[in-house]
């Protein structure tokens, strides 16, 4: 088994841009990810030499290298993406995790997956068909996902003779559209993907066109992986009491820090309950260290016996969430079974699950003009909408524009586990969210 020379240059010292690409059906999104893969010389040759078999089985006269992600059966077979399927890649310049995400409405919620960690989003559009009504719903998508860049990749160019009109109306419908949405960075390209025009190679079709290649701009693109600055954050996964002869009064409480730095000697509050006690030691990796940062994983040793357990929030004392049972958000409704006004969920938050009530749905999002529909009463499959939400017990939330880890949460069903919503706490876009006075409990989960 061979590769090319350039897959095995050295990348340790370069950065990593984590992106997802999203389009409705037939835009060419694995053709896309497939000629990238193929023209960065990143496919192995034994992969390549599989999907030129299967291509020629089906009488093509050149490699289908949409191939090289759609690996489920059925995808091969209907020529979709049904999965999210991940790809690892990497250039001289910067090393790359792809999740190539389904274009279909009926997979919208497998989109939410893969972008929900990005920090770039690829939204293809068919040149033929321009901007469509799933293409407004992946921008929302990664509106709301705080996406800080989005690539508009206008496919299919070759198909409308590489006309400079047709890119420049749908780039101007696209950015008009995402900007209302608060995306705060978009680039449009023109490409073809199956012929490789302005995929890694600068097309010879569009010299009109004098930006980058999408590869060009996913080298290049900025991005920051720096989460020690944020809010310092670590959620309880485990408590750690081996109470024997060498360890009789060890009690450590470990967890993988989501966000911040945390030192030795630094006050701490654990929430929700609102003790405070001191940090005495970290460890990490079997030693001690004084310092630690996101995404270690560590056990820290404090200075008081504490009840803590698993779910709990350890935060620096002077920069503390705030806690509440209320809490007001906006979700991607990613279930087949509709959400209802009143209806028992589970709430699960960074480790800690939780009862709760689904108290109100005060809007839905119309994806056409981005009006708000009031008071839908329920949410359906891939709908994006607010609600409000009633738990048992208090937690302890960011706002999900500070945070993506410790602002986000997921509604579950909690009589057979399925995943109901996916949800992002504050402010939806750059709306603020109206205030209203609590209602009184619904019967039955009394808190």
């Amino acid at each position: 088994m061979s590769t090319s020379t350039e897959q095995f240059a050295d990348v340790s010292a370069t950065t990593l841009l984590r992106f997802a690409t999203a389009g409705s059906v037939d835009d060419g999104k694995s053709t896309l990810v497939g000629r990238l893969l193929h023209d960065s010389k990143s496919v192995l040759t034994d992969q390549l030499e599989a999907v030129e078999r299967v291509s020629a089985s089906r009488g093509a006269d050149a490699p289908d290298l949409a191939l090289l992600t759609d690996g489920l059966r059925a995808e091969r077979e209907q020529g979709i993406t049904i999965d999210v399927a991940y790809r690892y890649f990497a250039t001289a310049r910067r090393r790359f995790i792809l999740a190539d995400t389904p274009g279909h409405v009926q997979y919208t919620r497998n989109m939410v997956t893969g972008a929900s960690t990005a920090d770039l989003a690829v939204v293809l559009v068919d040149a033929r068909n321009g901007v469509i009504e799933q293409t407004r719903r992946h921008a929302a998508v990664a509106a709301l996902l705080r996406v800080p860049h989005v690539v508009l990749a206008v496919n299919k160019m070759d198909l409308v003779a590489y006309e400079e009109r047709v890119f420049a109306e749908i780039a101007e419908e696209f950015t008009a559209y995402a900007g209302e949405l608060g995306v705060p960075e978009i680039t449009a390209i023109p490409i073809s993907a199956l012929a490789g025009d302005n995929v890694v190679e600068p097309s010879a079709n569009m010299d009109w066109y004098g930006g980058p290649t999408v590869l060009e701009h996913l080298e290049t693109v900025p991005v920051s992986h720096d989460l020690t600055s944020c809010h310092a954050r670590l959620p309880v996964q485990y408590v750690i009491r081996p109470q024997t002869a060498e360890h009789p009064d060890y009690r450590g409480y470990a967890g993988q820090i989501a966000a911040g730095t945390f030192r030795v000697g630094e006050s701490v509050t654990v929430l929700p309950s609102g003790r405070t006690s001191r940090i005495t030691g970290i460890d990490l990796l079997g030693k001690a260290v004084d310092v630690a940062w996101t995404p270690q994983s560590i056990t820290l040793l404090l200075e008081d016996d504490i009840d803590i357990s698993r779910g709990d929030l350890i935060v620096p004392s002077g920069d503390t969430p705030p806690t509440s049972q209320d809490i007001e958000a906006t979700v991607c409704h990613v279930a087949d079974t509709p959400l209802n006004v009143g209806q028992r969920v589970l709430l699960k938050h960074t480790t800690r699950t939780v009862k709760a009530i689904v108290k109100e749905i005060p809007s839905r999002l119309t994806l056409d003009d981005l009006s708000q529909h009031p008071e839908p009463g329920r949410l359906v499959a891939n709908d994006i909408g607010r609600v409000k939400v009633r738990t048992a017990e208090p937690l302890a939330l960011d706002s999900y524009a500070d945070s993506r880890r410790t602002g986000s949460f997921l509604l579950i069903d909690p009589a057979d586990g399925t995943t109901l919503a996916a949800g992002m706490a504050g402010e939806a876009f750059a709306t603020a969210a109206e205030e209203t006075a609590p209602t009184a409990d619904d019967e039955g989960w009394d808190f």
